[in-house]
């Protein structure tokens, strides 16, 4: 018998009066069963985040960054144990789960960092104007309130570590919603959190059903909403809450823009296996992910059959191998809504090069050429290990076709000259541009987040702070400056 996993309100550990089961999308084994709050233990979980914001604001910076640091610590030294119930629970291949708790270790360790250099306040002389004489503005920053975190299922740890991380680096009491499909890596977090001195009330982890949250998002006792997760979802939040702030991470479907001077041997088969690697990490489940590549005339047909060949060497099956590149989508129903939309391309004219194939909840690997502009998979985030080849003419053209999408969240440039970079950096209308290498490329310290339709606000440690904060002037009189 598997027991039942407590979830944790307020600081400590409670159960309600169901439970879910947790099973595997490789075998459909049970990973684990997990209780689910009760509408009041939720309510309690809301009044005690509200009743301690002002405490928690006013918790001192080593405090903070010591509990911060503390789960950095912990994650590192059960590494191999949370990337095991992330491969299981997820279906992400064991060797890409022990990255993600290396990623939180490190988010966990830069909020430490930030948390102690956080709100040393800027000083502003106010002098310049006769009626400012004698005076001085000092302007820091205080939370906005209580943070609701809604974490998807692709990172279910190391996301929900970039909500629960920067709240607790300002001082913002948090409640934490991890996903349906993998709550217990959330769970593993409130954990190692209930090791620390943190006050009670000032953080939740609470895995609510999807059908309850509406209730949650409206609560007026928590001003900022986070979310991570599809664009519908995130922008049907936004517009129920218009006076709230909310930093929406949605979707994307990541172009790899590979242009005429990136052209010797060893170039193409950079890019071939880059792309082959990002087009399929985690069965294609990343916001960006390559979905699609935009390549020159000059190096098409020669960078084609190397993307076909590389992505063909990818290792799929049992995600628990380390030698597995390729695991299971997270579910049955993910896999056959990504089969349907490459049939769709294909009845429609689109050339399949390999790939296209189900089995149960994994889709093998896939590249298709010749994709109409108006089918599903052209328009809209697959989320799923399938890649798209277009030949451009130069890169006016090349640019033209990232931009030609509802989505901005990344690009990547594989390009040689600094001063296409900077002209990429100008004319494409996404959150950021990698030069040299593929979409997928994220470091968790620097500024991540859309433009159009893939989402609003930036995650990122230090930005996820500014986020969830609102500046406030102090102004001094009377000074000899």
């Amino acid at each position: 018998m598997t027991s039942t996993h407590a979830f944790w309100l307020a600081g400590r550990q409670a159960t309600g009066e169901t439970a879910f089961d947790v099973t595997s999308p490789w075998d459909g084994r049970l990973v684990g069963t997990v209780s689910v709050p009760t509408e009041a233990q939720v309510e309690e979980a809301v009044a005690a985040a509200h009743a301690v914001i002002d405490d928690f604001s006013a918790t001192p910076a080593h405090v903070r960054a010591a509990a911060l640091d503390h789960v950095s610590k912990r994650l590192v030294e059960r590494t191999e144990e949370i990337a095991q119930l992330i491969s299981a629970e997820n279906g992400k291949p064991v060797k890409w789960a022990r990255g993600e708790v290396g990623r939180a270790v490190s988010v966990f360790r830069f909020a430490a960092e930030e948390a102690r250099r956080f709100n040393g306040g800027e000083a502003q002389r106010l002098d310049t104007d006769a009626g400012g004489q004698g005076r001085l503005a000092l302007t820091r920053r205080f939370p906005k309130g209580v943070v609701l975190g809604i974490a998807p299922f692709n990172f279910p740890l190391n996301l929900c570590a970039h909500k629960i991380a920067p709240a607790i680096a300002v001082g913002a009491p948090i409640i934490l919603k991890p996903a349906p499909a993998t709550p217990l890596s959330g769970l593993i977090l409130g954990e190692l959190l209930a090791e620390t001195d943190l006050p009670a009330g000032s953080w939740s982890v609470l895995p609510v059903p999807n059908e309850q949250m509406p209730a949650l998002v409206k609560d007026e006792r928590l001003p900022v909403i986070s979310f991570t997760g599809s664009d519908k979802v995130g922008y049907a939040i936004m517009d129920s809450v218009p006076r709230k702030h909310c930093t929406l991470e949605l979707g994307g479907n990541g172009a790899a823009v590979v242009l005429a001077d990136f052209a010797s041997e060893k170039d193409l088969d950079w890019a071939a296996t880059r792309i082959a690697t990002f087009s399929n990490y985690q069965g294609g489940q990343s916001c960006i992910s390559v979905q699609r590549v935009i390549a020159d005339a000059v190096v098409h047909d020669r960078l084609l059959p190397k993307i076909v060949a590389a992505v063909e060497a990818q290792v799929t099956g049992d995600p628990s191998d380390s030698a597995t590149d390729v695991g299971p989508l997270v579910s049955e129903d993910a896999a056959k809504r990504v089969e349907s939309w490459v049939d769709e391309a294909v009845q429609g004219g689109a050339k399949l090069l390999t790939g296209g194939k189900r089995d149960g909840a994994s889709y093998a690997p896939t590249v298709l050429t010749d994709v109409p502009a108006d089918v599903t998979l052209a328009c809209e985030e697959v989320f799923g290990p399938v890649l798209t080849v277009t030949k451009v003419a130069g890169e006016a053209e090349a640019f033209a076709a990232v931009n030609d999408s509802k989505y901005g969240l990344q690009a990547g440039v594989f390009t040689h000259d600094v001063q296409t970079a900077f002209r990429a950096h100008r004319a494409l209308e996404v959150g950021g541009v990698i030069v040299g290498d593929v979409p997928s490329y994220r470091a968790d310290q620097m500024p991540y987040g859309g433009a159009k339709q893939s989402g609003v606000g930036r995650e990122g440690v230090a930005f996820a702070m500014d986020d969830y904060t609102y500046e406030r002037v102090l102004v001094l009189t009377g000074l000899a400056l």
